[in-house]
């Protein structure tokens, strides 16, 4: 007898949270990464127990989350992907952390967005460790600079840091220099490691994990 979706997704969950809970005391949050996922997966994994989950946009996001919200008071919702400075008054509505905070036009969008609607969700700075052209984020050497604006120029309070390491790169050594930036900065927050690396992020001190594949299983084309 094989087992139902619903079962799969819960006892993919159990493993992994075991995982976390062997690599680390105490373990990483598990930010289950939602985007693009059907309305039958969502619900299982509910019924499971998750209620911290990550979004990309804004707008899927929206429609996603607005409705379950009402019934669901302790749902935690992260942005964790780039966000246009002209979203910002969505994020800030809809959004419990936003971790992709880059660059100062963003932060003062975001400090206009907090004072326009009283929401004041918490923020992590994505970091490009990497220094990929083609990926959002600060770079390490500028992160100082966003900081002292962030904080100074806009009274934003910044809560940690984030990474997505680079593809085909060994991860640890991101982990690593994310690791010691946030203490260089006295941020207690590092969001890192996803599916194939989340054992690892822990290990190298995240205090939060975004796993999209490894709790929900492989995309078909047919459901992509």
């Amino acid at each position: 007898m094989t087992d139902t979706p619903e079962l799969e997704i819960s006892k993919r969950r159990s493993a992994i949270l075991a995982e976390l809970e062997a690599a680390a005391s105490p373990p990483p949050v598990l930010i289950a990464v939602s985007k693009t996922q059907p309305a039958e997966a969502i619900d299982a994994i509910l019924a499971a127990g998750q209620r911290v989950f990550g979004e990309n946009r804004v707008q899927e996001a929206a429609a996603r989350w607005q409705d379950r919200r009402a019934a669901l008071p302790d749902l935690e919702l992260h942005l964790i992907g780039p966000l246009q400075s002209n979203k910002a008054d969505d994020a800030v509505r809809l959004f419990d952390v936003i971790q992709t905070l880059d660059r100062p036009k963003l932060a003062d969008a975001l400090a206009a967005a907090m004072t326009k609607s009283g929401r004041r969700p918490r923020l992590l700075i994505q970091v490009n460790t990497g220094e990929e052209p083609q990926k959002a984020g600060v770079s390490p050497a500028d992160l100082p600079a966003l900081l002292d604006h962030a904080q100074t120029k806009t009274g934003l309070q910044i809560d940690g840091l984030m990474c997505i390491p680079p593809v085909g790169e060994p991860a640890g050594p991101h982990f690593a220099l994310l690791a010691k930036l946030a203490a260089a900065h006295g941020l207690s927050q590092l969001s890192m490691g996803m599916s194939g690396d989340y054992a690892l992020a822990a290990r190298y001190g995240a205090t939060h994990v975004r796993v999209g594949t490894a709790l929900f299983g492989e995309r078909t084309a047919s459901t992509a």
